[in-house]
């Protein structure tokens, strides 16, 4: 795990990710997705923060030490797996561990390339990349997905509204199809 500096940094800028740690799920993980045991829902799936402020435990309970504060409400997490009211949790950094359920959100964001190093990336008017571009965005930056088309998000956010292609984002799965 990153020293609780770097994460505090990481948490609150999302900046400075690890080179080349790129969507997390692996090739075949499609096949993979199974319901999940407390809710029902697809586990893995993507959701985020619902606070600022949010206890990673190493365990399900309370009884367990708190390994990790997240301190920025909105940002993405994949579920890997359930426990009652509890949700294992994995953030961009490849960190895990136990929130509460109820510190979660079905609402859909994603990070911006955080393992890119080579600059800003383009943020198009329509899902093509010969289009218009609408803003240049760092690697790291935040924003709420609106619609996914398997290959193409539609993204907003302060300032931004325009297409990415799907795998320049952390947040959503290759492929997927978010409405």
């Amino acid at each position: 795990m990153t020293s609780a500096p770097a994460r505090f940094l990481a948490a609150l800028v999302v900046a400075g990710f690890a080179a080349g740690a790129g969507p997390s799920r692996a090739a075949g993980a499609a096949d993979a997705v199974q319901s999940g045991s407390a809710s029902g829902l697809p586990v893995p799936r993507f959701v985020s923060l619902k606070s600022d402020r949010v206890n990673l435990r190493e365990g399900p309970s309370k009884d367990h030490r708190t390994s990790w504060v997240f301190q920025r409400a909105g940002l993405p997490v994949e579920i890997t797996a359930e426990s009652e009211t509890w949700r294992r949790i994995r953030d961009s950094e490849g960190a895990e561990g136990w929130v509460l359920h109820s510190l979660l959100s079905g609402r859909r964001t994603a990070l911006v390339a955080p393992w890119w190093k080579q600059g800003p990336l383009p943020l198009y008017a329509k899902p093509d990349a010969k289009a218009d571009v609408v803003a240049q965005l760092q690697p790291g930056v935040l924003g709420n997905v609106k619609t996914c088309s398997g290959t193409w998000c539609r993204l907003f956010g302060a300032g931004f509204d325009g297409w990415m292609q799907q795998d320049k984002l952390w947040g959503v799965y290759p492929n997927e199809k978010v409405d």
